[in-house]
């Protein structure tokens, strides 16, 4: 879904725990090495052509390395009452509004 905004993460690859592929996704893509802290939500979503996503999201207080755009088209740093102005996937919307609402 190409120019939608999304949190930074991907696919976990065969047995590899959430954490550590969230590790190695933020390296990849940001070229940064996180401390991964615990889990704040868990959404699964359907999408309306009947493909489905479960998705983690962790809290992330540090890391170490200088961030870099390794695969966005842009990167943006938001106040969480700020991100419903960004337009992002359709899976990432509850945890937006929660963010945004300060429910976490």
């Amino acid at each position: 879904m190409p120019l939608k905004w999304e949190f930074p993460g991907g696919k976990i690859e065969e047995g590899e725990q959430p954490r550590d592929a969230l590790r190695r996704e933020l390296d990849e893509e940001l070229g940064i090495a996180a401390v991964i802290g615990d889990e704040v939500a868990r959404i699964r979503h359907e999408y309306p052509n009947g493909s489905a996503v479960e998705l983690r999201f962790y809290d992330v207080r540090e890391y170490s390395g200088k961030m870099e755009n390794r695969i966005f088209r842009d990167l943006q740093w938001a106040l969480p009452p700020e991100l419903p102005s960004y337009d992002f996937l359709e899976a990432d919307s509850t945890l937006v509004k929660d963010l945004a609402q300060g429910k976490m």
